[in-house]
């Protein structure tokens, strides 16, 4: 018998919903009553995985909805989604088309099912992300202050500058309050912050967003990340290989570590000038640096340990 797979198209106020491979499709509202009618729907059906698009937050209640009643969901990513439609001729843009090309995705890419985050780690998230949010307008701010503008633009700026200060310094308390309320969490900080390059906003960026860090190998954790290399090749003909996809925010977090890391960590810092020598270039060298800051802390938090200089011979 085939595996039953659903696709469901998030929209502000409602769900559309495909089912492969019966075809069956049904819309629901998205709020209480729609999702406990749908949830009694998939029980029914043995439901092997759900799969939802990320839609900018408009998924979050219903995977968690669907996920704490049993069922097995998983999140996936709309740009993979729409190129694997493109691949399939379908380019119409319509609600349907996109929860039966959802269903069709899921059927043929096979996501694994990883358990979504607790609420705890959605507002560690969410507080790592408004920080995120609140150094871009810092920076913004910033680079208007150096375009000598009039007095009075300059003291706005200069105001706006030190809210946005306090701002981020209470966002710091937060994620660090947050933290240290959970033994879990505090042990896998104290293990990250002990490598050196790796500070108070690495951390928290990663425990908010990478929960599964020491859980995976070190090819997984790398394409998670979005730093596992991959090469554009056609018969004989090779290009420059790129990163790309995964978890930006980690991605970003981890190039920041690599760039103190070069500085003062011995070890990484000699990896970084063995990569030069070889004639790297420094951008490159850099994000191998990043990848290897990944696998060494995914290593501590797998095995328990904090930072040695001879851990990188077993990372």
């Amino acid at each position: 018998m085939d595996a039953v797979i659903v696709g469901i198209d998030v929209a502000k106020d409602k769900l559309d919903v495909a089912v492969r491979p019966s075809g069956e499709r049904l819309i629901v509202s998205r709020d209480e009553a729609g999702l406990a009618e749908l949830r009694e729907r998939l029980r029914k059906l043995q439901v092997a995985i759900v799969g939802l698009e990320a839609t900018g937050g408009y998924e979050t209640v219903v995977a968690a909805s669907l996920s704490a009643a049993g069922l097995p969901v998983v999140v996936v990513n709309p740009a993979q989604v729409r190129a694997f439609a493109k691949a399939l001729g379908k380019r119409a843009k319509t609600d349907p088309i996109d929860a039966a090309v959802i269903a069709h995705f899921i059927e043929a890419t096979k996501p694994n099912v990883r358990p979504l985050p607790d609420e705890a780690t959605r507002q560690l998230s969410g507080l790592v992300a408004r920080r995120s949010q609140i150094l871009a307008m810092i920076v913004a701010e910033q680079q208007r202050k150096k375009h000598r503008p009039n007095p009075r633009m300059l003291a706005s700026i200069e105001r706006l500058l030190a809210a946005l200060q306090k701002e981020l310094s209470d966002l710091d308390g937060q994620i660090r309050e947050a933290i240290q309320t959970s033994p879990l969490w505090r042990e896998k900080d104290r293990l990250m912050e002990s490598v050196p390059g790796v500070g108070p906003a690495i951390a928290g960026r990663l425990l908010a967003e990478m929960p599964e860090l020491g859980s995976l190998d070190r090819r997984q954790v790398a394409s998670l990340a979005g730093l596992a290399p991959w090469t554009r090749q056609s018969g004989q003909w090779k290009g420059k290989s790129f990163i790309g996809g995964g978890r930006a925010g980690v991605r970003s977090a981890l190039f920041m570590g690599a760039l103190v890391a070069v500085q003062h960590n011995r070890t990484l810092k000699a990896f970084y000038e063995r990569l030069i020598a070889a004639g790297k270039e420094k951008m490159v060298a850099l994000i191998a640096v990043a990848r290897k800051l990944l696998t060494i802390l995914n290593a501590m938090l797998r095995d328990g340990e904090p930072w040695k200089e001879e851990l990188e011979a077993h990372a």
